[in-house]
């Protein structure tokens, strides 16, 4: 089993910022991608950002160029820097870890909110 726990939501005003971490514990697989998901009220969840454990990242059209993915092998860690919030951007903010090397490896943290006010 692999624990994620994310931490650092929380309320902000359009065009301020919000980090993001989430560390990860337990059986976690070296060979391994991470990313960031998110979900508003009344929508499906939907990919932020990805990461493979190289640095190869991946963006939802929606945050290239305001939000950045990071990752410290190291210390098992996902991060993820928010600029430029737009209203839109409020949604429960999930973490995820995944490895297509182990059947059925994927894992979510419980979800952080974040709450961008016009």
């Amino acid at each position: 089993q692999v624990q994620l726990v994310e931490s650092g939501g929380g309320s902000v005003q359009a065009g301020g910022s919000l980090a993001l971490s989430c560390a990860a514990s337990g059986d976690v697989f070296s060979i391994n991608a991470m990313g960031w998901y998110r979900q508003a009220p009344g929508k499906q969840r939907e990919l932020v950002a990805t990461i493979t454990r190289s640095g190869v990242t991946n963006y939802a059209d929606s945050v290239k160029g305001r939000f950045t993915i990071s990752r410290d092998n190291a210390k098992n860690t996902l991060y993820l820097q928010m600029n430029s919030l737009k209203p839109e951007d409020t949604a429960v903010y999930y973490c995820n870890l995944w490895s297509p090397y182990r059947a059925n490896y994927t894992y979510w943290g419980q979800g952080t909110q974040v709450t961008v006010s016009s």
